[in-house]
Order: C-alpha cells, then structure tokens, then sequence
C-alpha cells in the first residue's frame, strides 16, 4: 500500500454527492465497509493481481446506511491485492461450497509503478472533480 497525498483528505461530503460524482467517473463503494467506514475503489489493473486506487472515507454525522450521512474523506492509496492462480483443492463436499474462490496469496502486494502513476493521475482528477 502506498499513500497518495491529496488535497481532500479531510474534506467532507453527503455520501450520496460523493457517489453521485464518483461513479461516473470509474469508482465504485468497495466491498469492505461497515456502518462508520468505508471506500471508494477505482480498478486501475488486474495485472499480477489486482491494482485499486482507493479512497477510504469515515461517516461523522449518521451512519453510512442512513440517508444524509456526511462522510470525511482520508488520504487516498494504492494497493495490489494478489491471489492464487488456482482454485484450492477441496476434499469434503461442503466445502466445495464454502471455498469456492481462491484464498489472496498477499493482501498488500507490491504495487507496480505503472499503477502509482496511474493513482498519482486519478487523484488529480479526484481533486478537480471534487474540489471545483
């Protein structure tokens, strides 16, 4: 994971405005969130693993599940997630059900320097498209 400095870490938003430029311009809220917490993920590779610019945020008035929630928004990163190639052996029937999909071989993998660059151009683009 590396951190990209960004002029609106610390800003705040209505969730609902966030998304609402957001989304159409790539991102989309990402699938580790809960009710205080959570991301915007933009996919920039899934070259050896996958590459995701990603821009946590934090809900500070409500809960994210709640209309009007204003959420803070935190220092954007970039990180690789890599998995493994194949799918795990399974040796008990129920499990064919419950491991279905590859463990991640390396949750914080080294993210390439095409994808920091990549996160350096996204997060200027974030800047303007929310700060103007």
């Amino acid at each position: 994971m590396i951190e990209v400095p960004s002029k609106i870490e610390n800003h705040k938003f209505v969730l609902y405005d966030l998304e609402k430029k957001l989304k159409p311009i790539g991102y989309e809220i990402g699938g580790n969130w809960d009710y205080d917490h959570g991301s915007f993920d933009y996919k920039i590779s899934n070259e050896d693993g996958y590459q995701f610019f990603r821009v946590p945020f934090t809900a500070v008035d409500g809960e994210l599940e709640q209309k009007g929630v204003v959420v803070q928004v935190g220092t954007p990163f970039v990180l690789t997630h890599k998995y493994q190639e194949h799918i795990d052996n399974v040796t008990e029937p129920y499990n064919a059900v419950l491991n279905q999909f590859s463990e991640p071989v390396d949750h914080d993998a080294e993210v390439p320097q095409s994808s920091i660059d990549m996160a350096e151009r996204l997060n200027t683009e974030l800047e303007e498209v929310l700060l103007s």
